[in-house]
Formats: C-alpha cells, structure tokens, sequence
C-alpha cells in the first residue's frame, strides 16, 4: 500500500507562483507513475500533469502546458506541482495520484489518491 499526501496548497494571486506536493509513505514512490489532477466546483475532474516512473516521460494538460512543471524526488518520496503564471481558472482543489500505469491521464488507472489541497487565485 501506499499512502498519498498533497500540501502546499493556499492563496496566490494572479501571475504568481505555487508549488504542490505529493509525499508518499509506504513504499517507494519511485516505482509508480504520478499524476495530478484537479476539479473546480461544478466541473468535473481533469488532467493536469503526470511523470511516469522513470523520471523522464511527463505529460502535461494543454491548459497547463509552459506554466506547470512536474518533477519528482525519489530521495524525498515526494513528486511536486510546480505551477508559475497562475490563472484564475487554475482555481482548484488539486489531487495527486500514484499507478503503475502508463497512461497517466486517466484517474481510473491510479490505485492510491490523496484528498487533496486547495488552490485560490485572487485577481
């Protein structure tokens, strides 16, 4: 089993920056595929950036593509959501993931999900 944890989440304010993390216990993250995903209210859940377990394949959302970095540190345990020039749209309560899966777009694939952090952008 592994367990999932996302901090890092609060208020920023339009074209500022955030970093989210995704801490792992349990076993090595390291061996699954990382994705977060997001939902606003009243819109359903989507994709938003994804690293496969070997460090080196990311996917990212059109939306999010340029502004967003993912990266992981296996040291850590911990894949992080590195979001700068942040849109109001980016408003969300953002959730990470953890698979062996390769596909990581599809939040049905993961096996183990965290409950989430909070992210206000303020105009």
């Amino acid at each position: 089993q592994v367990q999932v944890t996302e901090s890092g989440g609060g208020l920023v304010q339009t074209g500022g920056s955030l970093s989210l993390s995704c801490a792992a216990s349990g076993r090595p993250l390291s061996r699954y595929t990382v994705g977060w995903f997001r939902q606003a209210p009243g819109k359903e859940r989507e994709f938003v950036a994804g690293i496969h377990s070997n460090g080196a394949t990311t996917t990212y959302a059109d939306a999010v593509k340029g502004r967003f970095t993912i990266a992981r540190d296996d040291a850590a345990n911990t894949v992080y959501l590195h979001m700068n020039d942040v849109r109001p749209e980016d408003a969300a309560v953002y959730r990470c993931a953890a698979g062996l899966v390769f596909a990581s777009s599809i939040w049905h694939m993961y096996d183990y999900r965290g409950q989430g952090t909070q992210v206000t952008v303020s105009s």
